[in-house]
């Protein structure tokens, strides 16, 4: 039985070890994925325009692409009913998606920095700045609830595109989905670390910039407000 210090996960090194190790992520599902990468890429294009639609399909989501993205220069949109797929602003942000499915199938699992480079999307996700182009600059908070299903619609959209591919034989289809579904779990996990407090690991959740964090604090305040009416309910009834 292995021994694990739960304090230990909160160290992106040791909870990539154990990741890897618990669902059992190997040099074979790395290769699998590196094989994939012809035809990974050829999909790409289909998989972005599927992701986008579905994002601006909903106001929830869609409201996430009205304020102007780091990095972007051109005319930013005023309200949800301007975005759409050809939308500048748009383009831009695919650009981003396109580069992270590519790394899905080129990425050196053996390096710590291909980690780092997961775990900074999520960071970059909750407000905070995960990548050094974006600090001081306005934060992007997207809540957990749409990242995990964007990342399950990711899959969905892989797994139909690869299972109906003619090129690949049945070895090769199940090689290549058994990989990629158990690196997008990961990526889960290091969306899920900078959101969900882990009472084991001692996490520390990423704080988002100004505006929500004010908004935290007075969630805060509020709370400690009506501790303190409790207990001050408390010391009079059982002075009495």
């Amino acid at each position: 039985m292995q021994s694990i210090d739960p304090k230990s996960l909160s160290i992106l090194q040791t909870r990539i070890a154990y990741l890897k190790s618990f669902i059992h992520f190997t040099q074979a599902d790395a290769a699998a994925l590196h094989a994939a990468r012809p035809v990974v890429e050829a999909l790409i294009p289909g998989i972005i325009d599927a992701v986008y639609k579905k994002l601006l399909s909903y106001d929830i989501t869609a409201k996430a692409f009205v304020p102007r993205q780091t990095g972007y220069d051109g005319v930013a949109p005023t309200k949800i009913e301007e975005l759409n797929l050809e939308h500048p602003m748009v383009k831009f942000r695919m650009g981003f998606l396109k580069g992270y499915l590519k790394k899905l199938v080129v990425a050196d699992y053996d390096d710590l920095g291909t980690w780092e480079y997961f775990d900074k999307v999520g960071i970059m996700h909750t407000g905070a700045a995960g990548f050094a182009h974006r600090a001081k600059k306005p934060g992007l908070r997207v809540e957990y609830i749409h990242m995990g299903l964007l990342l399950g619609y990711v899959v969905d959209l892989v797994i139909a595109a690869v299972l109906a591919h003619p090129d690949l034989d049945n070895e090769t289809r199940s090689a290549v989905l058994r990989a990629l579904n158990k690196v997008i779990w990961i990526q889960n996990d290091l969306f899920a670390r900078h959101y969900v407090v882990d009472l084991d690991t001692g996490n520390s959740i990423a704080a988002p910039n100004q505006g929500l964090w004010e908004g935290w604090a007075k969630h805060i305040m509020v709370g400690a407000v009506v501790a303190a009416g409790i207990l001050g309910v408390q010391t009079i009834l059982q002075a009495s």
